[in-house]
């Protein structure tokens, strides 16, 4: 076995889904986008602070991100 497929990598998925998206839209659509938006910058500043990267975020979930230990993905929730 080479040393390459012997190496293990330890990861953490965070995704955070934004509760009543479908009715703050339909309330507000503007401010519901703002404040979407301004979450969205917050959350990736300290996601990337913890060594972690933003996937994607599409519609209400808010952001995947990727971290490259478990520990980055614990140190995040208790922030």
């Amino acid at each position: 076995m080479t040393e390459e497929r012997s190496r293990r990598k330890l990861s953490a998925i965070l995704s955070a889904d934004a509760v009543g998206y479908s009715r703050l839209m339909g309330e507000n659509e503007n401010s519901t986008v703002q404040t979407l938006k301004a979450y969205r910058e917050v959350m990736a500043s300290l996601i990337q602070q913890h060594h972690g990267r933003v996937v994607d975020s599409p519609g209400d979930n808010l952001l995947q991100a990727h971290f490259l230990t478990g520990r980055e993905y614990i140190l995040e929730l208790l922030l």
